[in-house]
C-alpha cells in the first residue's frame, strides 16, 4: 500500500511507542484471519451471516448430554459439511497459512519487545508461524479441552474411542472436549486470568484486526489504557476504541506490522 504522509507520521509514532515499551502484548481478531484467507464469522460475507449463527445453547446441549453430542459429532465428520457455505469455511481454514502479519509478531517476540498475544482466533496460525507466549481466548481447533482441569492435547495425539464416549482426560479423568469455545460456555479460568494478568502487565497494548465488540477480549484495551498503557490500533475499518487509541493506522496488519517491525529494529541500532 501507498503510505501517505499522514500514515507515515502514524507508523513512526506507533514505531517509537513499541521501542520504548517495556511489556507490549497484542489482542488479534479475525482481521488477521481474514488476511489468509478465513472468511470471518460476522460482517458482509461472514459465515454466520450467510448461514445463521450457532444454537446459543450449544454448550448447554453438550454439558446435558456430552456421550450424545460426540456421538453426532463423529457421525457428522464422517460425512460431507451440511452446506456449501460451511464446505468453504472449512476448506479454508485447512488452506490457511501464516501471513506477513503473524510472522512479524513471531519476530517482535524474538526481539524481547513483544511479551504476549491474545487472540481471538482459533486458526492455529500464530502457532504455525513460530509465537511462543500467546492465550487462545475462544480456545485452538486442533486442540482438545478437559472440562474440568484444562489440560489441552492436539486432536492428531489423541484416539477417540467411538465405543466409549464421551472421551476421558488422561490427566484427571474429566470429560474432553473440543477447545474451540461454543456458545453459552464460559470463557476457561486459565485462559480468563493470563489475559487479565498480561492485560495488568503491559505498558502498550496492540490491537490488531479486531472490531472490539466481542467481549471479554473488547475490554482489555480499555482496562489497559485506564492502567496507563499506550495503545496502538491497526484495522481497516474504525472501532468503537479508535478514538480513544494513541496511534490509529488504517490498513490491514500483513502491511502494517512488518513496517512497525523494521522501524523498531532500526530504532535499536542507534
Amino acid at each position: 500500500m501507498e503510505l501517505t504522509p499522514e500514515m507515515n507520521e502514524a507508523l513512526e509514532k506507533a514505531s517509537r511507542i513499541v521501542a520504548g515499551s517495556r511489556h507490549v502484548v497484542a489482542l488479534v481478531g479475525a482481521g488477521m484471519s481474514a488476511e489468509s484467507g478465513i472468511p470471518t464469522y460476522r460482517g458482509p460475507g461472514g459465515l454466520w451471516t450467510r448461514i445463521g449463527e450457532p444454537d446459543p445453547r450449544r454448550y448447554q446441549n453438550f454439558a446435558a448430554d456430552p456421550k450424545g453430542w460426540w456421538e453426532r459429532t463423529l457421525e457428522r465428520d464422517s460425512q460431507a459439511p451440511e452446506s456449501p457455505d460451511q464446505a468453504q469455511f472449512r476448506q479454508s481454514m485447512l488452506d490457511a497459512r501464516p501471513n506477513p502479519g503473524h510472522y512479524a509478531l513471531v519476530e517482535l517476540e524474538r526481539m524481547g519487545k513483544l511479551k504476549w498475544i491474545i487472540t481471538q482466533n482459533v486458526d492455529n496460525l500464530h502457532r504455525e508461524a513460530g509465537t511462543r507466549n500467546i492465550t487462545e481466548i475462544h480456545g485452538n481447533r486442533m486442540l482438545l479441552r478437559c472440562m474440568r482441569c484444562n489440560f489441552r492435547i492436539p486432536r492428531v495425539e489423541f484416539d477417540i474411542d467411538p465405543h466409549n464416549l464421551p472421551p476421558r482426560c488422561p490427566q484427571c479423568g474429566g470429560i474432553i472436549k473440543g477447545d474451540g469455545v461454543m456458545f453459552g460456555e464460559p470463557i476457561p479460568s486459565d485462559s480468563l486470568n493470563k489475559c487479565v494478568e498480561q492485560a495488568n502487565l503491559c505498558d502498550c497494548m496492540m490491537v490488531l484486526g479486531t472490531s472490539g465488540t466481542v467481549y471479554p477480549a473488547a475490554g482489555f484495551p480499555i482496562h489497559a489504557m485506564q492502567r496507563g498503557a499506550r495503545l496502538i490500533e491497526v484495522n481497516p475499518y474504525p472501532t468503537p476504541i479508535s478514538d480513544t487509541v494513541d496511534v490509529a493506522l488504517r490498513g490491514p496488519t500483513g502491511e502494517l506490522l512488518p513496517r512497525i517491525v523494521a522501524r523498531v529494529r532500526e530504532m535499536g541500532k542507534t
